[in-house]
């Protein structure tokens, strides 16, 4: 790493706190997912699964970028997870999570643009981009908690939690329908 040059340290900064933080994300989000599962959630055990399979795709962007740039890409996530939640916490949780992320992005993408990689930038808008969709699902179902309470959750109690085996990730799957 000695021999990068400032701006590439910079960026490669960036992207190693970034993808420390997906790492996070993906180990809160499966812990969610066998919560939610072991809860007979499926059908939210099944989309909470989906969205850290869309977080470790974002994990291994990063490290790809990282990699390009000549750095070495980050194993370790950012900070532990929060284990045994309640349902009613969960999405509240992850709003705040994702809304914090977003922000984080944003700050990582203004550094890449003042160190001029377009590249990184670019991606961390795609990024910035299905965060946003995480954010407004987790928020949706935040509201629906809130607002029905036990009726909601009691029309997803029993639901199917198979994925599958080829399965996309929650944005592509959501794209797609």
């Amino acid at each position: 790493m000695a021999k990068l040059g400032k701006k590439k340290k910079s960026v490669i900064d960036v992207l190693n706190k970034a993808r420390s933080m997906e790492l996070q994300a993906i180990g809160q989000y499966m812990n969610q997912h066998y919560g939610l599962d072991d809860m007979d959630y499926g059908e939210l055990a099944a989309k909470m699964k989906l969205i850290a399979i869309d977080e470790m795709r974002h994990a291994e962007m990063f490290a790809e970028r990282i990699k390009e740039l000549g750095g070495e890409p980050t194993t370790d996530p950012c900070c532990g997870v929060d284990k045994g939640q309640e349902v009613k916490a969960i999405y509240d949780y992850d709003s705040n999570a994702e809304d914090k992320t977003i922000e984080a992005y944003n700050e990582f993408l203004a550094v890449c643009r003042e160190n001029s990689d377009n590249m990184s930038m670019q991606m961390f808008e795609t990024i910035i981009e299905e965060e946003q969709v995480h954010l407004n699902y987790f928020d949706n179902i935040k509201t629906h908690i809130s607002s029905l309470g036990a009726a909601f959750l009691a029309q997803k109690a029993g639901t199917p939690s198979t994925t599958g085996l080829n399965t996309q990730g929650f944005v592509a799957r959501e794209a797609a329908q």
